[in-house]
């Protein structure tokens, strides 16, 4: 079964990656784009009995900083 963990930054965290690809949008002409951030995508493959106690485990121990980040876990299937 594979899973997929998006991880983002919390809202009212700076994110400077997010900003200098907005920067770079900009630079080559394109507009209507008014923010952007930038996170992370982890794919798991997980055997069937991996529950979702497991999941928020890795996710919150290991694939995340809780300080900073946010994440969300999806069964993919």
């Amino acid at each position: 079964m594979k899973v997929r963990v998006h991880v983002s930054l919390k809202n009212g965290v700076l994110d400077p990656q997010g900003r200098a690809i907005h920067h770079a949008i900009e630079g080559l002409g394109f507009s209507g784009v008014a923010d952007v951030r930038a996170g992370r995508l982890f794919e798991l493959e997980v055997e069937p009995g991996v529950t979702d106690a497991q999941l928020e485990d890795i996710a919150s121990k290991l694939l995340a900083n809780m300080v900073i980040e946010n994440y969300r876990i999806e069964r993919v299937a």
